[in-house]
């Protein structure tokens, strides 16, 4: 039977973790993640229905994620969908 993967709460558990033989481990409880690497320099104001706001932070709250990160998130995938 595999085990889940501890928590860490430190670079030293990670490394020691790391370290052993991880055949045993049920890696399914992992969720895929996006990592912002570039600056966020340039700023929106917009004015949105309320009920659209509750929206997105509904579904934001859903995916676990800031609202604003989702609605960044949406706006990238609408702009690179297609190319």
């Amino acid at each position: 039977m595999k085990r889940k993967l501890p928590r860490m709460k430190s670079d030293k558990a990670a490394e020691d973790l790391l370290r052993q033989d991880l055949s045993n481990l049920d890696f399914r409880q992992f969720k895929p993640v996006q990592f912002e690497f570039e600056p966020k320099a340039a700023r929106v104001n917009m004015r949105l229905p309320e009920p659209l706001l509750d929206a997105v932070k509904a579904k934001a709250a859903r995916l676990g994620i800031p609202y604003q990160r989702y609605i960044r998130q949406a706006l990238e995938q609408a702009v690179t969908r297609g190319k």
